[in-house]
């Protein structure tokens, strides 16, 4: 049952949207494009000259040690082998874990798009000191990885990982991009996931379509990742996104 507000809270609620009127919001809400656009100017001329990467995604909470953690580092230092760079959004966790991995390949980029947060969020050390970049917007953030990767590696992660590996089956999905590997690593992990989809979004309410469950791959090993990542590309060209 819902809680009914006491009149001291009323009037604090009412104060607070008298103290900000909607044609101040509005004003202030159009002079931050300006902000959005360098934000896109800053990250297209970084990464414009950095070559083929794959975006590897994960918790930011994971300890070094851990078995994803290790994973994740393996999985990034054979993509750097195979020559390609990896880009990974910059904090702690499996992403420090990714860019820990690439850094250990000299000639390849370990690229961190980081994010401005009031929590978890501290750039790790393994990024290369000219390709570590700082975002306030996550939406401008997301268009930087999906950009400039060449295919997804998604770690278990949580609420953020989710949005990332869903707003690229997304894209490929409505054919907003070209066709990139989408690889999910954990078949224990991603199991539970996959089955709501299959028996709850495609079987019982069909609201996807038999071949969107194709988007993705499930893998456990480094090995098997980077196979896929590379059978992909002996069939499809590798290319710059949209």
């Amino acid at each position: 049952m819902t809680k009914k507000l006491t009149e001291k809270e009323e009037k604090r609620i009412k104060k607070a949207f008298a103290n900000k009127k909607w044609p101040d919001i509005a004003s202030s809400n159009s002079w931050s494009i300006f902000k959005i656009m360098a934000e896109f100017v800053y990250g297209y001329q970084a990464l414009a000259r950095i070559g083929p990467c794959v975006s590897i995604y994960g918790s930011a909470r994971t300890k070094p040690g851990k078995p994803h953690y290790k994973l994740a580092q393996e999985i990034a230092k054979k993509i750097s082998e195979a020559g390609l760079g990896v880009i990974t959004g910059g904090g702690p966790g499996l992403m420090e874990a990714a860019n820990k991995g690439a850094k250990s390949v000299k000639k390849s980029p370990s690229v961190g798009l980081n994010i401005n947060l009031p929590f978890e969020q501290e750039p790790n050390a393994y990024q290369d000191r000219d390709k570590t970049l700082l975002f306030d917007y996550f939406f401008v953030r997301k268009v930087m990885f999906t950009k400039y990767s060449q295919g997804f590696v998604v770690m278990p992660g949580g609420v953020g990982t989710l949005d990332e590996l869903f707003e690229a089956l997304t894209l490929i999905q409505t054919d907003k991009r070209a066709k990139f590997p989408v690889i999910l690593v954990d078949s224990k992990y991603w199991g539970p996931l996959i089955e709501w989809m299959r028996n709850t979004m495609l079987e019982e309410h069909g609201y996807i379509s038999p071949e969107d469950m194709n988007l993705f791959k499930v893998v456990d090993t480094a090995d098997e990742a980077v196979a896929e990542i590379l059978k992909f590309y002996s069939r499809f060209s590798m290319k710059p996104n949209f």
